[in-house]
């Protein structure tokens, strides 16, 4: 067993993260990594307290960050509220709210905790970066399946990104992915590198908290459910 663990194996991607392909007119990609040194310093703080281990974990695959969470804290589906409720971690100079991260800490809490549940799981996306796009004068989230073009000009840096996820130590048996369309796109993805066996698909966060939140406890219960099955699939030899 080396000495270098599944966090810094994590930090490694993350610090070397670049993305300097093409983008459709009015796309721009937000890179924390480069962009902003605090946010480097709360990832690497973050993936040495939870993966500092040799683990082999489950992938679960959202769709892009998005501006209010990992392209502030550089940890996907987390804001800074819930960096600091339930991570334990302080970002003292920014301050985020992020949708997703609201259902999906309530889903870790019911798995029994950030430490409990990140050392079965490892969340990431197709394109492991902000994108956001041009309305007027502002700048909006976007994800990289809402323009074809978008699409084409990410298709090869997120196989290379996702064959890089899974060479960090992850099971390929069966993935989680987060979102009916983000599972047609991946879909094309994995039809083209052989990526996966199968997927499970779970309705996303952003869209349980946003129009079913009155629910929320029966979508959590689904993926608590989802993840004990599929979890003990991946043990079987």
């Amino acid at each position: 067993m080396g000495k270098e663990t599944i966090g810094d194996k994590i930090i490694d991607f993350n610090l070397n993260l670049n993305y300097d392909g093409p983008l459709p007119p009015g796309f721009q990609v937000i890179n924390p990594f480069r962009d902003n040194p605090l946010a480097v310093d709360v990832m690497k703080t973050f993936y040495r307290k939870f993966y500092g281990d040799h683990f082999k974990r489950s992938f679960i695959i959202g769709i892009n960050p998005s501006r209010h969470g990992a392209a502030v804290t550089g940890i996907p589906f987390t804001d800074t509220k819930r960096l600091a409720s339930a991570c334990g971690i302080v970002m003292p100079s920014a301050h985020t709210h992020e949708i997703s991260s609201v259902f999906m800490y309530k889903a870790i809490v019911a798995y029994g905790g950030a430490h409990a549940f990140y050392r079965d799981f490892y969340i990431n996306s197709p394109f492991p970066l902000a994108i956001v796009r041009q309305h007027g004068n502002v700048w909006l989230n976007a994800n990289y399946y809402d323009d074809p073009e978008l699409f084409d000009c990410l298709r090869p840096f997120m196989i290379d990104s996702m064959k890089r996820h899974i060479n960090l130590g992850l099971y390929t048996k069966e993935v989680y992915v987060l979102g009916k369309k983000n599972a047609q796109f991946l879909q094309k993805l994995n039809k083209e590198a052989g990526l996966f066996n199968r997927t499970v698909i779970l309705d996303h966060p952003r869209y349980i908290q946003q129009y079913k939140s009155k629910d929320a406890e029966l979508y959590i219960d689904g993926y608590l459910q989802a993840f004990s099955a599929h979890f003990q699939n991946q043990k079987v030899k």
